[in-house]
């Protein structure tokens, strides 16, 4: 489910992003003679592919910038953190195996850099979870990462609304009702749903705002043509 966020910068100065990585990789337990930086020259320019946009470096860092709002709420705030820089690495807008592919790449990147079984199975696993959105009862590293994800739908009027362009460009190859018909019934998919977050700060802060964007698009899309 391709719910990315857009930013009014789409390719933003790397560097905090850099320094992020770094300490991402040192907290998840990276050993001290692995240099990060080759893999960060391979995700930032992955993130920031022409063919983008609104899967760019401005959405990983507001995905990274909403799990430090949450992240208590995980279990392993590391290993959310680093499937966020993982979970579009991969992206092409025509294709539907990205997920599997950004979360095989994290299986290959992550033991290079030291990491252990256990937390480069998490990462991948966490990456592969951003195709539904829908994290089982109690999985709260999943919660963080997907409410982190979707957050985008909660932006206010104008943000939502270069979102909403931001979709519509990505998908520039597809006709315009076409289009319209595939883009309602995401929304419908995405207002069925009995809960669209699932921390507590996400059901608290963003799951009316979002669902009223949802509702108001869907009515647009609806009307037109």
């Amino acid at each position: 489910m391709n719910t990315g966020a857009p930013s009014s910068d789409t390719h933003p100065d790397t560097t905090a992003l850099r320094a992020r990585w770094r300490a991402t990789v040192t907290a998840a337990g990276a050993p001290a003679d692995r240099d990060p930086e080759p893999y960060a020259d391979r995700l930032l320019t992955a993130w920031a592919e022409p063919q983008r946009r609104y899967h760019t470096t401005a959405h990983l860092a507001d995905v990274l910038a909403r799990i430090d709002v949450l992240a208590p709420h995980a279990a392993d705030p590391a290993a959310v953190q680093l499937a966020a820089w993982f979970h579009d690495a991969v992206y092409r807008p025509d294709r539907s195996e990205n997920e599997e592919r950004s979360a095989a790449l994290a299986e290959r990147a992550l033991p290079e850099l030291g990491m252990g079984a256990a937390r480069t199975a998490e990462v991948a696993r966490l990456v592969r979870l951003t195709v539904t959105h829908d994290p089982a009862p109690g999985d709260t590293d999943g919660e963080v990462l997907c409410d982190a994800d979707l957050a985008v739908l909660a932006g206010d009027p104008q943000a939502y609304a270069a979102y909403a362009t931001a979709v519509r460009a990505e998908y520039g190859f597809v006709p315009d009702e076409a289009f319209r018909a595939g883009r309602a019934a995401v929304l419908r998919r995405l207002l069925d749903l009995p809960r669209l977050f699932r921390t507590p700060y996400g059901t608290a802060h963003w799951e009316a705002p979002a669902r009223a964007n949802l509702a108001a698009e869907l009515a647009t899309l609806t009307t037109q043509g």
